[in-house]
């Protein structure tokens, strides 16, 4: 069985869950061809993703006269079916805030794709996230019945479901995978009740660096750790006011920041304003390596966000055997346990994270060993890679089969 994966910018530092998931598949004996719109801007750290670098088609790297050969003959093949996603495209612009151009862009987009995928054979393409990756292979499906399906992350989906066209998207799909309870949930409210079948709940999954790395014991340090792009939604600005609130008290803290992002410059005035620099490291982008480094040479992981789908981070923290202080927001709860796996706090407020980081910073080690150890056995229950990506390799399968 040959599929193609579908994702706007791949690979990309925070999506190393999106190459297990790929190369997982690929150990199943899924053929998978690697179709991107864009590379990512930033700098590619991890062996990982440079070596899927290589792996990867780029629309955006096919010349300009091929291209416009490539709309001509999909017009071509079916006027009627180029009209068709012609007026698709041009609706979900008038809905969506990005507006008609971008959408045209999407419809180019969706015939240099179909192009691709008729060239190597391919009739199924997956996308990774509802919004433009899913609105190219939407319009895909349009022009030449390309069946298609798609994950769904949140939370940016489920803040525009309308003006993402989230309906049309699921009803033309052959499935939608939500990666938590929550994200299926939401997915219903979003459907219509007939389309309900289609949402499927695959959970993002570990590999073996994860789930088969030694067990380190809790440090018996004041070190903790935030992974993640620094912006607004993550919470890191939140973070350094508990810290903060910490530090006036004389607590010794020490916090890394690992991640880049828009907000680093605010986040750096913010540290410099209170004098946190002696508290506070921020890393910059680092590899998948260098992340498990830091996970396992702190107390616990700390995540204040204030949207989320079901962070993968959480996944990996709990993996390597340490308790997480987060927020009861989207799929958390539905892997951390509060008292038994970490702390969960409401998003924004600074009290109650300041209160969770206080106690986190006074337990035991030994307690805290006790708490990743049943983090541990959580997380491998629920995500683990293999199992996950044989659901998924079913789904492919019912889609060819059906076909």
């Amino acid at each position: 069985m040959r599929i193609a994966y579908f994702i706007n910018q791949y690979p990309k530092v925070s999506h190393s869950f999106i190459r297990r998931e790929i190369i997982e598949l690929e150990k199943q004996g899924v053929a998978v061809a690697r179709f991107s719109i864009r590379r990512d801007g930033s700098d590619i750290v991890d062996a990982g993703d440079k070596a899927e670098l290589a792996r990867t088609t780029y629309l955006a790297e096919v010349g300009k006269l091929q291209i416009l050969l490539m709309v001509m003959k999909a017009a071509l093949a079916s006027p009627l079916s180029w009209l068709r996603a012609l007026r698709s495209a041009l609706q979900m612009g008038s809905r969506s805030q990005s507006g008609l151009l971008k959408h045209l862009l999407y419809l180019i987009e969706a015939c240099v794709l179909v192009s691709l995928l008729r060239r190597q054979g391919i009739r199924h393409v997956h996308a990774h996230f509802g919004t433009n990756p899913a609105s190219v292979v939407f319009l895909a499906h349009l022009l030449n019945g390309v069946s298609y399906s798609f994950t769904v992350h949140g939370p940016e989906e489920f803040d525009k479901p309308e003006a993402i066209s989230l309906k049309d998207k699921i009803h033309h799909a052959s499935f939608v995978v939500a990666i938590s309870s929550f994200g299926r949930s939401q997915l219903y409210r979003w459907c219509d009740q007939a389309d309900w079948h289609k949402i499927k709940e695959v959970h993002c999954g570990l590999d073996a660096e994860f789930l088969q790395a030694p067990a380190v014991a809790v440090p018996d340090n004041r070190r903790l750790v935030c992974v993640g792009r620094l912006c607004e939604q993550k919470g890191q600005l939140l973070l350094i006011e508990a810290i903060h609130l910490l530090v006036q008290e004389k607590q010794q803290v020490e916090l890394v920041l690992a991640g880049d992002g828009p907000m680093r410059a605010d986040i750096e005035k913010l540290v410099a304003g209170y004098g946190l620099s002696a508290h506070v490291r921020i890393t910059g982008w680092i590899s998948g390596r260098q992340v498990l480094e830091e996970i396992v040479a702190s107390r616990a992981l700390v995540l204040p966000s204030f949207a989320e789908g079901l962070p993968v981070v959480l996944m990996e923290a709990c993996s390597l055997r340490r308790p997480v202080v987060t927020t009861y927001i989207a799929g958390i709860p539905e892997l951390v346990q509060p008292g038994k796996t970490g702390w969960l706090v409401a998003a924004g407020s600074v009290a109650q994270l300041a209160d969770a980081l206080r106690e986190l910073l006074t337990t035991q080690p030994a307690t805290l060993d006790d708490m990743g150890n049943r983090a541990y056995e959580r997380v491998a229950a629920q995500h683990d890679i293999r199992t996950e990506c044989a659901r998924l390799k079913s789904l492919f399968l019912s889609v060819v089969a059906g076909r």
